[in-house]
């Protein structure tokens, strides 16, 4: 039997400290690494996990970390980058909250 939730795509939102992320990564990356193409790749991953998010949010699973559990927030890893969103799902909508480096100790700065 067809499902229609199984189709279903979800609003995405980008809390205010996530743009802020984004753009501190993204910025490092081009003034300080001095390179406009691994500035561009990770904006590119940023958009296509942002996208991705839409589709998948509710297959998630639970995280491990308490940390998160308590905080209902989820966690979905770049394609192609070392990094990774926070995000929530309020009703159809999914908001991400935060943006992080792989190796960044997140669960002390949240």
């Amino acid at each position: 039997m067809w499902r229609q939730d199984v189709l279903k795509k979800y609003k995405v939102i980008v809390a205010p400290r996530a743009k802020k992320d984004v753009k501190k990564y993204v910025s490092y990356l081009r003034n300080v690494r001095l390179s406009m193409q691994a500035a561009q790749a990770l904006f590119d991953d940023y958009r296509s996990t942002k996208k991705r998010l839409a589709d998948i949010c509710k297959y998630i699973g639970e995280p491990e970390s308490e940390k998160l559990k308590q905080r209902g927030l989820k966690r979905i890893n770049f394609t192609r980058h070392n990094y990774f969103f926070l995000f929530r799902v309020k009703g159809d909508t999914v908001e991400i909250v935060a943006m992080f480096h792989g190796l960044e100790d997140y669960e002390n700065k949240i």
